[in-house]
């Protein structure tokens, strides 16, 4: 029986004032893009259409979910809307599942325009958490500023959007699907594939399996407990870690995605990943790690729950990467990490003779280096760190390559860091994070807090905190120039650095879910001395956050007594 061409339908919309894409894209409350009329329509609309028609037409596209509350719907929507604006074949995973470092390794592999991605990172799942939109350009990695603004630009002009209300989808089924629309010569294909496989053929080529294997299950077997924490990992770690790197089953926990992450934040730090950190302390596993919603970043444990810091997690890395083949096969080009990120991983680079790049917080700002070269290795001190592989930050990545480091150097996590701290000197960092706080206050704090730091009196200003005294060095709003392209960002953070080393970092994060401003406060501290390295992170740092407080007065501006998370 021939069944008649699907048709193509123009809706007539408003547009909203509201949907700048920040750091990660564009992430609401889930009830914004599941109540509000054309709310989501409106911004897959903005997305499509930033791409030039002529590049539009015809081309794949790749899209995935971390499997929170609302993608199933979502993910529909973008397939008849895709079909009506020209695309050729979109590429699903499985189930609408994809992680964010399979969906760069995918968009690179098959040379895909770019990628959906509807994640809100470590923000909460469910009916009443968050849900967000990400788009990946053709590189695999996140937009860059100036494709952010032109989506913005389409949204804010929006008047109608096409779809092809008819047109269904089944996400369950792995292969081919064809559908013939109205007005178009060629069918529209979507293909739904393996969430997992591509991206493992990728892995198979970087590390070396047979050693992390003989690790893992070999007579002196490091036991570890990975933790998904219920979000798209958990496919991942199943067939990766344990099918085929033969971890035992039990290995992987809560490692079943659900719509709501079993009502915790996917959140891989010492406040949310508490199942991992109760585990790993009773001393049973060596390793453990979690991952976050979409599983760009990672959490590291050692035995009795030695926590390894992300920005300590970075530089280890960095001082061990030829334990991995590929940086063997390849060498090593460069560094790169975000501004707030401890320069802990700036002591490796001077020692091994390589560029450090310091960029502002934001994968996108790591691409040009990447591509261009210039880099082999970044990260951010919110435990993402990732590599030239792809062009995002990968959680099972990091993990591989610390097993990697551990099998070559058989030796524990803790000894492994420790004997880093001895080389290198240990650098204290801890962030302390304001969530939900009114936008006026906090936009006015920064605002006062700036013109405080620029004073030209402020830079010779000496902070007395009992027994300690910090002189100021320097301080200033930072402003980074690409230097591939020359691009500007401007007003990426404030910075105190002081004459021992130590710094301070404020800055108003990009990446909340639309329910208030976030002020993220940073701490560092250098010590080179290691009978002074088993000391108390918060200890340490004290003084720099009661001189952070006092310049700042973040409490009694925003009526806090204290931040929401400390990292």
């Amino acid at each position: 029986m021939e069944t008649s061409p699907i048709p193509v339908v123009t809706v007539q919309t408003a547009p909203f004032d509201d949907q700048r894409p920040g750091t990660n894209g564009l992430r609401r409350k889930t009830a914004v893009f599941e109540g509000k009329k054309n709310y989501l329509q409106n911004y897959i609309q903005s997305v499509l259409s930033s791409i030039d028609l002529r590049d539009r037409q015809g081309c794949t596209m790749v899209v995935g979910s971390d499997g929170r509350y609302f993608s199933p719907a979502a993910t529909e929507v973008i397939v008849q809307m895709a079909a009506a604006n020209g695309i050729g074949r979109l590429v699903i995973g499985h189930n609408g599942l994809l992680s964010t470092p399979a969906v760069s390794c995918i968009i690179r592999k098959i040379k895909a325009i770019g990628g959906i991605i509807l994640t809100a990172s470590h923000n909460p799942g469910g009916p009443a958490g968050d849900f967000g939109i990400k788009f990946n350009v053709a590189n695999g990695g996140p937009s860059s500023d100036t494709v952010m603004e032109r989506i913005y630009h389409v949204s804010r002009k929006l008047e109608e959007y096409a779809i092809c209300p008819d047109l269904r989808v089944d996400l369950s089924r792995l292969g081919r699907q064809e559908f013939d629309l109205e007005n178009k010569f060629k069918p529209f294909r979507v293909e739904i594939v393996d969430s997992v496989e591509v991206y493992l053929q990728l892995l198979r080529n970087i590390f070396d399996f047979s050693a992390i294997k003989s690790l893992l299950t070999g007579p002196d077997q490091l036991k570890i407990h990975i933790d998904a924490m219920n979000g798209v990992m958990g496919p991942y770690v199943r067939r990766i870690l344990c099918d085929e790197l033969g971890a035992p089953a039990n290995s992987a926990v809560n490692s079943v995605p659900l719509e709501d992450f079993g009502g915790q934040p996917p959140e891989p730090n010492l406040t949310y990943a508490t199942s991992l950190v109760d585990a790993m302390k009773g001393g049973d596993f060596g390793f453990g790690a979690a991952f976050d919603a979409d599983g760009d970043r990672y959490m590291i444990l050692g035995e009795n729950g030695f926590f390894v810091n992300p920005a300590d997690s970075l530089a280890v890395m960095a001082a061990n990467l030829s334990t991995v083949p590929y940086f063997r096969q390849l060498g090593v080009k460069g560094f790169a990490r975000s501004m707030a990120t401890s320069t802990a991983l700036d002591r490796v680079a001077k020692a091994m003779k390589l560029a450090l790049y310091e960029t502002p917080t934001g994968w996108r700002y790591f691409g040009n280096l990447m591509d261009s070269g210039r880099c082999s290795l970044c990260g951010e001190e919110s435990f993402g760190t990732g590599s030239d592989h792809i062009r995002e930050k990968d959680g099972l990545w990091s993990v591989l390559v610390w097993l990697s480091i551990i099998a070559a150097r058989k030796q524990g996590v803790e000894q492994i860091v420790r004997e880093h701290w001895a080389k290198f000197g240990r650098n204290y960092f801890c962030r302390f994070d304001y969530e939900g706080l009114d936008p006026r206050a906090a936009f006015y704090l920064m605002r006062d807090l700036e013109s405080v730091i620029s004073d030209k009196a402020f830079t010779s200003q000496k902070f007395a905190v009992g027994d300690h005294i910090y002189s100021v060095e320097r301080a200033d709003n930072f402003e980074y120039i690409d230097p591939v392209d020359g691009t500007v960002a401007r007003n990426q953070g404030l910075r105190i650095v002081f004459t021992d080393a130590s710094r301070l970092v404020f800055r108003m994060s990009g990446s909340g879910g639309g329910t208030g401003a976030t002020i993220r406060i940073y701490a560092e501290s250098f010590e080179r001395d290691p009978e002074r390295h088993n000391r108390e992170t918060q200890v340490v740092l004290g003084p720099l956050i009661a001189i952070a407080l006092k310049i700042s007065n973040v409490h009694e501006r925003t009526g806090r007594r204290g931040p929401n998370v400390i990292t």
